[in-house]
């Protein structure tokens, strides 16, 4: 299960979720204006930063909206 973290005001986010609407990639978003959100990216990556992309299923996080549609489009 792919979970993203993501702020609606980010232009990096922005990009990640038009490529997986696009593309038809199934995935959770979480905004990290809610605190819960915001935490548990600080707890699973280390830094406040988004996108940050969780993959539940094979163990991966990362950030960075390039790394990010790079990872998705090897799901496929």
């Amino acid at each position: 299960m792919l979970e993203l973290y993501y702020s609606p005001t980010c232009p990096y986010c922005r990009k990640v979720l038009s490529f997986f609407d696009a593309n038809g990639i199934e995935f959770t978003p979480k905004d990290v204006a809610e605190s819960n959100n915001y935490n548990t990216i600080i707890k699973l990556g280390g830094m406040a930063q988004v996108p940050f992309l969780v993959d539940t299923d094979r163990n991966k996080h990362m950030y960075e909206s390039d790394a990010i549609i790079d990872y998705a489009k090897n799901l496929k």
